[in-house]
């Protein structure tokens, strides 16, 4: 074997070379790894991710009303409260529905006693009956009355026919000389005499016939009046039995069993449920925003019931301001008496604005960046947001209405940041 030997010099020269390699490839790893990692984020911004359509949301960027809510808290109430009086002097006999029950149109509430009024409306039929028996009487009298006076004329006009033939007999007798004139100038006499007491006859029947018309209209008269009274009584009867005249609670009753109550007094108040208001209260802090005529909206379930502050209470209690709501829509199936209700009283508002629905992958986060779909891209757009509310965003910059927004449901994150991602349907 053949050994080689090395002089000193000629071992630390290798001893450096060896030691240049090892510094080069620490140097060039490491710098290979950033290019590579470079060229990985480069390619991933020039190059569009792909995400599909069933993973995301589109909304349609819109044109309207978007106002900041200042929340308050409500009840909802009867709007009208029904008094119901009592139909007549009485005592109450039963009480079927006390004060808190909730009855239904018709129901009965309270029966008083109506035997007098039972008494009464007996006797009025029996006045009716006998006042209708006298007028079936006067209609007999005054046709026979009728037929008397129609003969007696007839008996008249005869005796005036027959004293004028005999007029004209004696006329022509005359001519011959076979009587005297004093004659004829008698049966003249007579004619003019019978003439003016048919005339006068004829005067009296028409009299006669007017006074019998005038009590015959006199007894119908008095009929109808009794009639009219008669179907009051009768009414006011049915009314003895005290019903509900709408869908309601009832408030209270101020007489007991037992108790005489005059006509016309309160005896039963209850409240309406056809229609409702709202009674509100709100922090005092906010009492800048509560004012008569502003606008409201009545949150129940994903409805939104539009209204109008009425009422302001002057007084503050325990920190609160109290207000009244009327609502637009009063009836509304959804509204309850005594249901408790969030208000959103409108505070800052903007009309026109653009604005997209507010959904629940923005709240934790307003978003700052939102992505367009065009053209099966989504594309990047930087936006600024104004007034929010639960409902909508106000878009002050960045998209314009009649766009599509799409949004990943499992957030905005699923983007990337890219400047654009490819959307496959």
């Amino acid at each position: 074997m053949i050994q080689v030997i090395l002089s000193p010099d000629i071992k630390e020269k290798m001893k450096t070379m060896i030691l240049s390699k090892k510094q080069r490839l620490m140097i060039l790893v490491p710098a290979g790894i950033l290019v590579v990692l470079s060229l990985f984020f480069i390619l991933r911004r020039i190059i569009p991710k792909a995400i599909k359509s069933s993973d995301c949301i589109t909304i349609t960027v819109e044109q309207g009303d978007v106002y900041e809510p200042i929340v308050a808290t409500g009840t909802v109430e009867a709007e009208n409260e029904v008094l119901i009086r009592s139909p007549y002097s009485s005592i109450i006999k039963q009480i079927i529905k006390e004060p808190g029950t909730r009855v239904l149109k018709g129901e009965v509430i309270l029966v008083m006693e109506d035997e007098r009024i039972k008494d009464e409306i007996d006797k009025l039929n029996d006045q009716l009956e006998l006042k209708r028996n006298t007028l079936e009487k006067n209609k007999l009298n005054e046709f026979s009355t009728t037929v008397d006076l129609n003969y007696s004329e007839d008996v008249k006009k005869l005796n005036i026919t027959s004293l004028r033939s005999q007029l004209s007999d004696e006329e022509q007798l005359l001519e011959v000389g076979g009587i005297s004139p004093a004659k004829i100038v008698k049966t003249k006499q007579e004619i003019n005499l019978a003439e003016k007491d048919l005339v006068m006859l004829k005067q009296k029947n028409s009299i006669r016939l007017k006074q019998l018309k005038a009590e015959e209209k006199g007894l119908n008269l008095g009929i109808n009046i009794e009639e009219k009274e008669l179907a009051e009584k009768v009414n006011t009867l049915v009314k003895m039995r005290l019903t509900a005249p709408s869908n309601g609670i009832i408030l209270s009753i101020s007489n007991k069993v037992g108790e005489k109550v005059e006509k016309d007094n309160v005896l039963i108040r209850m409240s309406d449920l056809s229609t409702f208001k709202i009674a509100g209260s709100v922090d005092d802090k906010l009492a800048d925003y509560i004012k008569t005529g502003k606008n409201v909206y009545v949150v129940i379930d994903s409805e939104r019931l539009p209204g109008r502050i009425g009422n302001v209470t002057p007084i503050i209690e325990n920190n609160k301001i109290q207000f009244n709501v009327h609502l637009e829509e009063k009836s509304n199936p959804k509204l309850i008496s005594n249901q408790n209700i969030v208000l959103w009283v409108v505070g800052n508002e903007a009309e026109n604005a653009v604005r997209i629905k507010n959904l629940n992958i923005f709240e934790k986060e307003i978003p700052n960046v939102l992505y367009v779909l065009k053209n099966g891209e989504a594309l990047r757009r930087e936006i600024k947001i104004g007034i929010k509310n639960p409902d909508y965003l106000q878009v002050l910059s960045g998209l314009e209405a009649g766009e599509k927004v799409i949004i990943p449901k499992r957030g905005m994150s699923a983007f990337h940041n890219s400047s654009s991602v490819v959307v496959n349907n």
